[in-house]
């Protein structure tokens, strides 16, 4: 018996599985397979055990899901990364693996808080009326009714997962976890709490990290204002040294480019590079700010950009990050000008109460009516975002919590130079290492309520005043201050940043900080599948907090997937209205068509174009391998006694001799196909593996071997044995390695199979395709020659299907076939093989010749060096199918020309979208290569003398 295999049985059909529906209908399937799974906990993993420290002596493999939003519902990116995992896993667990693979939710601070709020809203309330503890309770008894939502959309996409162990970011565990992750933290220095220029969300009311902020391509403009330069007063020597000679002429005003002339109002410098001649004799004197009455100093700068506007810029430290650094060493104040839903505040003067764009048209309406407004000129600039609800953010000067993450990111960088992780696809590395290098400190504070609640602690008495006692950072709440010893304390108000928490998920999810049998079981994880557009929130985080806490990395492999896109290769939005909901595509297509059609377009590096056009394709591959599996059941089904369980897993071999020519064909093509798809899979290469197995199924399988077995069927009982056995065998084994991709149509037919054949008692132990051994890969194939024979033979018959189809020749017409060949080889093959190539061509009469063919037309062909006639005397009218090809050739030689022509166009090509001009070379392309098949066509049309 095998690692996983147990004498208890899945339910299982009943004996009347030959009897197969003549159409497959996915949600019949689907929904009867996963509760089965769960019930017979198929999926659940093993932690070593305290004893022995072994286990059941299986080596570990294990991946942690990317958490999806306890908001969010499943879409096409869920859908990819799920399935994915899910490949991956079940070969895993195929291949004898212990497999761990945990799911869990993410409590999503900004975004949870976001929709209840909205709830709360259309009832009349807001949070603040609630109160804290109330509005907490709240969004957890939303959580509790619709937070499983995406779980049970997992599970739907066939996800085999361990979900006796999922976990939540803020359940009991992981919120202990985050409490000793900040507290050490803090202990060595890598956490500070200090007054720093953040990104603030006026919508959410909360500070945001750089990665949080999306930046949008914004056409703004760019205002030219006059600054007027004041007028120092003069003793009367200096009034009198300034009589004769007359003074060289001083510019009255210094003009300043801005592109948010509202932030004026707190400037407190104006600055210029130290090395522009325009300005030096300005450095040290004075301004008039506009419409304030303050007078601000012009200072030198070696930051300032003398290309940019004017060469003059206005620093504004509570609203810029470049001026935070200008005005910190040259001792600059700093004015806030705004609150915190950004409108204008008391320092705004009569601008104050107003908000910050209807700030921007008065203050420059109030610029021209004093005419300093010099000029204003359209500029194109990036303008920040919250990630999450798209307002503009605004940056602002708070208090808040820091991550020091220089030293944390150098080991994390280190642990991918030394390959400890790997990268797939490894052109990732590089934009990971600059990141790195270039990374600030990391802001995780935010001003929210729903998340965890920062684990520091303030006396109430003191305050926050200068001079009052630090805050205390403890696990759990302190008893009294220890430098005051007040006992009224106050805990922070802040939440902590989401990815915090979610950047522990490898390790606090398997029990840390308790050295937990799980934690010694699956950490490291194998493997961690995720979109790279969080590379930077959540890969690099868990990178270094991975390292810090655990001294090992998180994962040793991370495999970035591509990003789905509609057909035309834009990024689907709802907006544009090309959103594929791939519930929806479930229900059409069913689970497994789409599975397939995601694994098969996953080329690494490269975006994914889907259409539902492409989903349909691979459910016309689920019906293909529907009908295959029906007829063999039938064929299972006309033995009788116990000829068919001859056919089990543990019946003896077949004897070679009684193995006809497409018996051992198939036997080779599985085993090439068996060592393709594992090769393929183990290096991530989902695509090349679906596209082997939809090869090997489509074309080998059911076109080739499924034809080529049916006279053996109706021939003596050793030959129809033997195909039997080797039919049951292959399907076997064809099943084993379409289920990590289709689970659910390969467990119903794999159950079936094994009812037919048999019954469940000779098939001891193999309860369900999620435990089955998946395929050994030989080292030494078998076959060779007979494959390469049937291949000859293949290739003769598709040149003949070819001419019939070229010609329109209906496929019940059976044809007279002429082969001529001087090859002695090719002759005893298709002499010994003739009643083959008979069948599976559809022909009447077969023909070997030396000499040549007799006269008449004929249609002809070259395979191998073997000459292929098929005589067309009385099955079609050749000159007027001469005269129909040459017609659709010039037809298509029209196409050419007028797509040459319009590529040809520069205007067109420069001026058209992208993915237009794409389509009309790959029109240009279609018709090229029709153009030539059908040259080939017309040049076969040939008459012969005899």
């Amino acid at each position: 018996m095998s690692h996983a295999e147990s004498s208890e049985l899945v339910a299982t059909p009943d004996a009347a599985a030959c009897e197969l529906p003549k159409a497959y209908e996915p949600r019949a399937v689907e929904a009867a397979w996963y509760p089965r799974w769960c019930d017979a906990g198929l999926f659940h993993a093993a932690d070593k055990t305290e004893k022995d420290g072994k286990g059941d002596g299986r080596k570990s493999f294990s991946i942690v899901i990317p958490p999806p939003n306890v908001t969010g519902a499943l879409h096409m990116g869920h859908a990819l990364n799920c399935t994915l995992q899910d490949i991956v896993v079940r070969l895993r667990r195929m291949q004898g693996y212990n497999v761990c693979w945990l799911p869990g939710t993410d409590h999503a601070g900004i975004a949870t808080q976001n929709v209840v709020e909205k709830q709360l809203a259309t009832e009349g309330v807001t949070r603040q009326q609630l109160g804290r503890d109330a509005f907490v309770q709240r969004v957890w008894d939303w959580k509790k009714q619709y937070g499983d939502r995406i779980v049970e959309q997992l599970q739907r996409l066939g996800a085999s997962c361990d979900w006796s162990r999922q976990r939540f970011t803020l359940d009991d565990g992981c919120s202990r976890a985050v409490r000793e992750v900040f507290v050490r933290l803090h202990e060595r220095g890598l956490i500070y709490r200090g007054e720093y220029l953040i990104n603030w969300c006026p919508r959410c009311h909360t500070a945001l990290s750089d990665l949080e902020v999306e930046h949008e391509a914004h056409q703004g403009s760019l205002w030219h204002v006059r600054y007027p330069l004041t007028v120092p007063e003069l003793s009367e020597d200096e009034a009198t040294a300034h009589e004769s000679p007359a003074p060289s002429p001083q510019p009255s005003a210094i003009i300043v480019a801005t592109t948010r002339p509202e932030t004026m109002l707190g400037d407190v410098a104006v600055a210029v590079h130290p090395d522009d001649e325009r300005y030096q004799s300005l450095i040290g004197q004075r301004v008039i700010l506009p419409l304030t009455g303050r007078t601000i100093p012009i200072i030198a700068d070696q930051r300032v950009d003398r290309a940019f506007g004017t060469g003059a810029v206005k620093v504004t430290p509570a609203h810029d990050l470049n001026d935070v650094r200008i005005g910190n060493d040259h001792k600059l104040p700093r004015i806030n000008i705004f609150t915190s839903e950004a409108a204008v505040n008391e320092h705004g003067g009569v601008f104050a109460g107003l908000d910050r764009f209807e700030a921007r048209k008065k203050v420059v309406e109030g610029l021209e009516q004093l005419g300093l407004l010099e000029k204003t000129e359209p500029h194109a600039h990036n303008v920040g975002h919250c990630y999450r609800c798209k307002t503009v953010v605004e940056p602002s000067l708070s208090p808040q919590w820091f991550v020091k993450v220089q030293p944390l990111a150098a080991a994390a960088s280190a642990a991918v130079r030394k390959g400890q992780t790997h990268f797939s696809p490894k052109s990732w590395e590089k934009t990971y290492f600059d990141w790195m290098e270039r990374i600030e400190d990391w802001c995780i504070s935010r001003q929210i309520w729903w998340g965890h609640r920062i684990p520091a602690w303030y006396c109430v008495k003191a305050g926050e005043a200068k001079g009052a006692c630090p805050p205390l950072v403890a696990r759990e709440r302190p008893a009294r201050c220890p430098q005051c010893g007040d006992t009224e304390l106050r805990q922070d108000d802040d939440v902590l940043d989401t990815w915090f928490s979610s950047a522990l998920w490898p390790f606090a999810t398997f029990g840390w900080p308790d050295q937990t049998t799980a934690l010694k079981t699956f950490y490291p994880t194998s493997l961690l599948i995720t979109g790279f557009d969080i590379l930077f929130f959540w890969v690099a985080r868990m990178m270094m907090l991975g390292l810090h806490c655990m001294g090992e990395v998180p994962f040793h492999h991370v495999y970035f997937t591509p990003l789905v896109r509609d057909p035309l290769g834009q990024k689907m939005s709802k907006s544009k209205g090309n959103v594929i909901d791939p519930l929806a595509v479930i229900d059409r297509f069913g689970t497994d068509a789409l599975r397939f059609t995601l694994a098969a377009l996953s080329v690494q590096g490269r975006d994914i174009k889907l259409s539902e056009e492409r989903i349909e394709g691979y459910k016309h591959f689920c019906n293909k391998l529907w009908n295959a599996a029906r007829f063999l059941l039938l064929q299972l089904g006309a033995f009788e006694g116990d000829v068919a369980a001859q056919c089990g897993p543990d019946a003896d071999p077949v004897e070679t001799c009684d193995l006809a020519l497409a018996d051992r064909w198939i036997l080779h093509q599985y085993q090439q196909t068996v060592r393709a798809v594992t090769k393929a899979l183990e290096a991530y290469e989902f695509d090349t593996a679906a596209h082997c197995l939809y090869r090997f199924v489509w074309h080998e399988l059911c076109d080739w071997y499924v034809e080529a077995s049916k006279p053996r069927f109706r021939g003596g009982i050793a030959g129809r044995q033997a195909t039997l056995k080797t039919l049951v065998d292959v399907f076997d084994g064809t099943l084993r390695l379409l289920h990590p991709f289709m689970p659910f149509i390969s467990e119903e037919l794999w159950q079936r199979l094994r009812v037919a054949v048999g019954g469940p008692a000779a098939w001891e132990g193999r309860r369900s395709l999620v435990v089955a051994a998946w395929p050994p890969v030989t080292k030494h194939p078998l076959y060779i020659k007979e494959a390469k024979l049937f291949d000859q033979l293949a290739r003769i018959i598709t040149a003949i299907r070819t001419i019939r189809s070229e010609h329109q020749i209906p496929p019940v017409q059976r044809l007279a076939v002429v082969l001529r060949t001087t090859d002695p080889t090719m002759q005893k093959v298709i002499g010994t093989h003739g009643t083959l190539l008979r069948e599976l061509a559809r022909l009447d009469r077969l023909e070997m010749r030396v000499s040549k063919v007799c006269e008449g037309p004929m249609a002809a062909a070259v395979v191998d060096g073997v000459e292929v006639y098929v005589p067309l005397r009385g099955l079609i009218d050749v000159d007027a199918e001469r005269a129909r090809l040459q017609k659709e050739i010039e037809k298509v030689e029209k196409t050419v020309q007028g797509v040459q022509a319009t590529l040809a166009n520069a205007s067109f090509v420069e001026r058209a979208p992208a993915e237009i001009v794409e389509a009309e070379r790959e029109r240009l392309a279609a018709a090229a290569a029709e153009r030539q098949h059908l040259d080939a066509v017309l040049a076969r049309l040939v008459t012969t003398q005899g």
